[in-house]
Formats: structure tokens, C-alpha cells, sequence
């Protein structure tokens, strides 16, 4: 009978152990797939939103956001833990993607090219013409409109890059006060509720990933502020409902 309960304790520990393996490994490309879904998203709200609302503006408003987001990092991120000078980096980041990503691909070429075809069958009359005159304008509306909705989404991920010590701190904060609360609890006549600690902790993943898509996808330029201080401030609560929460005894 020990044996057969020694032998059923050392599999649950072995599945615990692939298991906890499986999520390291699988964490980099699960990350990645929440950055690339943010990024279609972000496209495509910006698409969205220059069919319906800023048609006007054409690709222009995504330009208007990137130089937005690129002034929010001179004026607020002068210095920072984790780049020495995060504007510079910013900028020498996009430069480079602009480069490699658009200029070399020919991507801009075509577009360019498609804007003078435009002009050109505009000037020609109706007819085929003008319906080709038409697509080009899309063209080259949508396809710059995503290519600045690209340059806005990198300068995005620097700013949430530049705030991670913010949100590493509110959550040492969260585990600190709840392991306060909790001590309280245990050496008191508090109660424990295993329901309060299992709906909390579900929480903290959510948390941390929201603001690295609610943010990224914004179709609108407003300060990063706004987005990601609540969220730090949401995901400390949490995590102080956690540990404080967590039962009496191990």
C-alpha cells in the first residue's frame, strides 16, 4: 500500500515537473503570438477606422500617432533602467525597421508607384481608368496607413518595454502587503477562503498581458499613462488579493 502510494506521489510530481517545463519552453512563443495578434489587430482597427471615421486624414492620422508616441518617449523617458537613452533607441529602432522592412523590400517603391498611377489615370478621364485611379488611392491610403501603424506599434512596445520596472513593482508591492495580510490571518482568527485566492490568482495572467494589447492596438494616440497605470495599479490589487488570500498553512 506505501508503495503504490509512494509510486502515485512521485508520477503527479514527475507530470507537475514536465508540466512546468512545457510552460517555460512554450512561454517566448506564446509571447510572440500575443505580439503578433496585437499587431494584426492594430492594423486592423486602423483600417477600420480610416474607412469609417478619419477618411479625411488617410494614412496620415497613423503618422500623426507615430510622432505622438515618439514625442511621449523624449518628453517623459529622459532616463531609464533598462536603455541609456530611450529615445534615441526608439527612433534608431524605427529608422531601422523603415529601412530593412519597407525601403529594401520595395515595399514604398510600389506604394510611390501606385500613388503616380493614381494621379495619372485620374488625369486620363472615366472609365477603366478611373476605377484604376480608385484602387490606387486605396492602395496607397491603406498601405501606408499600415506601414505607420507598424512604425507606432514598435514605438509602442519600447514605452511598455521602458514600464516594465513599473508593473515588477507594483506586483513586489501586491506580494509583500499579502504576505503581511496573510501573516495577520494566520497568527489571528481570520478565515480562509480558497475560493477568493483561486478567482484572484486567474486574474494576474490577464492582467499582465492586457496592457501589451489593449495599448499596442489602440487605433488612437492617448497617453500611455492613461492605459498602463491602471493596469499596474489593478495587477498589484491583485496580486495582494492572492498572497494575502493564499491558506494559513503549508
Amino acid at each position: 500500500m506505501t508503495t503504490s502510494t509512494q509510486t502515485a506521489q512521485t508520477q503527479q510530481q514527475q507530470v507537475r515537473e514536465k508540466g512546468l517545463i512545457a510552460r517555460t519552453l512554450t512561454l517566448p512563443f506564446a509571447f510572440l503570438g500575443i505580439m503578433l495578434v496585437s499587431l494584426l489587430i492594430s492594423i486592423l482597427m486602423e483600417w477600420i477606422g480610416l474607412y469609417f471615421y478619419w477618411p479625411e486624414q488617410g494614412w496620415r492620422h497613423a503618422q500623426g500617432m507615430l510622432n505622438n508616441e515618439l514625442k511621449w518617449i523624449s518628453d517623459s523617458y529622459v532616463q531609464s533602467l533598462i536603455l541609456e537613452q530611450p529615445a534615441q533607441a526608439a527612433r534608431n529602432l524605427i529608422n531601422l525597421v523603415y529601412e530593412w522592412g519597407f525601403e529594401k523590400t520595395g515595399l514604398i517603391d510600389w506604394i510611390n508607384y501606385s500613388a503616380a498611377q493614381s494621379r495619372i489615370n485620374g488625369s486620363q478621364g472615366a472609365g477603366v481608368h478611373r476605377y484604376l485611379s480608385l484602387m490606387y488611392v486605396y492602395v496607397e491610403d491603406y498601405g501606408l496607413a499600415a506601414v505607420y501603424t507598424v512604425l507606432t506599434f514598435l514605438a509602442r512596445l519600447v514605452i511598455l518595454t521602458l514600464t516594465t520596472p513599473l508593473f515588477l513593482m507594483a506586483a513586489f508591492t501586491g506580494v509583500v502587503d499579502g504576505l503581511v495580510r496573510r501573516d495577520l490571518r494566520r497568527f489571528g482568527a481570520g478565515r480562509e477562503s480558497g475560493f477568493i485566492y483561486h478567482r484572484a490568482k486567474m486574474l494576474i495572467v490577464p492582467l499582465m498581458v492586457a496592457p501589451w494589447v489593449i495599448y499596442l492596438a489602440l487605433p488612437i494616440s492617448i497617453s500611455p499613462v492613461l492605459i498602463l497605470l491602471p493596469c499596474a495599479a489593478a495587477l498589484g490589487l491583485v496580486v495582494t488579493i492572492t498572497m494575502g488570500s493564499f491558506k494559513k498553512y503549508l
